[in-house]
C-alpha cells in the first residue's frame, strides 16, 4: 500500500498576516515531515519553507537532502568568501564536497584568516588584496572562520556531501530541483536551539512545499552544532 502525504509543519505556524503560499494537505501521521507518490520522470521543483518559532522567516539556514537512491558523481566547484569592514561576506556558505573557496580581502587593512574545525584546518598567512590561494573543502561537515587579527570576524561554511543544497535568503524560502527519489532531509541555524531531527521525505515529479521550524536563539553565545 502506497500512502501520499503531502505537507507537514513542524512547530509554530506563520502568522494569518502573511499571504498563504500553495500547500498540499496536511497529514494525520506527525511523525513524518513529507513524502511524496512519484507521478513522472522528471524532476520535481521543492520549496523549503523555513521559519523560527515565532513565525518570523529564518535567513541563513543550510538545507540539504542526501539522495537514498545513489548519489550523483563527485564535482569540483568554486565558491568565494570575502571580507569587507571587518566581516566575512557572506558570513554563512553551503558548498558540496570538493570545492575549492578563495579568501580575497577588499579591506585596506590585512586579515589572517583560520579554522580549527575538525572538517577543515587552515590559515592563510596575514594578506592583503587577494592571494593567489584556493583552500579545498573535502569533507563534510561545518567549518567555522576566524581570523586572527580582528575576534568579531566569525563565518560558517557547511560542507555538504550532496549536490542538492541552499541557504535561505531572507524571505526564509529556498527552491530546489531534486530527480524522483527517496531522499534524507536535513537542516541547520548557527542560532539554532536544538538539532533539527532529519527527515526522509520522497519526490516525485510534482512541485511541491516543504515547511521547516526552528527554535532559534539570536543572542546564543556558540553556533549550533552540525548534524551527524
Amino acid at each position: 500500500m502506497i500512502f501520499t502525504i503531502r505537507s507537514l509543519r513542524f512547530g509554530a505556524a506563520r502568522p494569518a498576516a502573511r499571504a498563504p503560499r500553495r500547500r498540499l494537505a496536511a497529514p494525520a501521521a506527525a511523525s513524518l515531515l513529507c513524502l511524496w507518490a512519484a507521478q513522472a520522470a522528471l524532476a520535481g521543483q521543492i520549496t523549503v519553507d523555513v521559519t523560527a518559532k515565532s513565525g518570523a522567516p529564518a535567513q541563513d539556514a543550510v538545507i540539504w537532502l542526501d539522495p537514498l537512491d545513489g548519489m550523483p558523481p563527485a564535482t569540483h566547484g568554486a565558491a568565494v568568501v570575502d571580507q569587507v569592514n571587518k566581516h566575512f561576506v557572506p558570513r554563512v556558505t553551503v558548498v558540496r564536497t570538493g570545492t575549492a573557496i578563495t579568501f580575497p580581502n577588499s579591506d585596506h587593512i590585512r586579515h589572517q584568516v583560520y579554522s580549527f574545525s575538525p572538517a577543515k584546518t587552515f590559515s592563510l598567512k596575514l594578506y592583503a588584496g587577494s592571494p593567489n590561494i584556493a583552500v579545498d573543502f573535502d569533507r563534510p561537515g561545518l567549518v567555522v572562520l576566524g581570523c586572527n587579527i580582528h575576534d568579531q570576524m566569525v563565518a560558517f561554511v557547511g560542507v555538504v556531501d550532496t549536490p542538492y543544497f541552499a541557504k535561505t535568503p531572507a524571505s526564509g524560502i529556498a527552491t530546489l530541483q531534486l530527480p524522483p527519489g527517496r531522499y534524507r532531509l536535513r537542516a541547520w541555524h548557527s542560532n539554532a536551539v536544538s538539532a533539527f531531527p532529519a527527515r526522509e521525505i520522497t519526490v516525485g515529479g510534482e512541485a511541491g512545499s516543504i515547511a521547516v521550524s526552528i527554535d532559534l536563539d539570536d543572542a546564543a553565545a556558540r553556533a549550533a552544532e552540525w548534524p551527524e
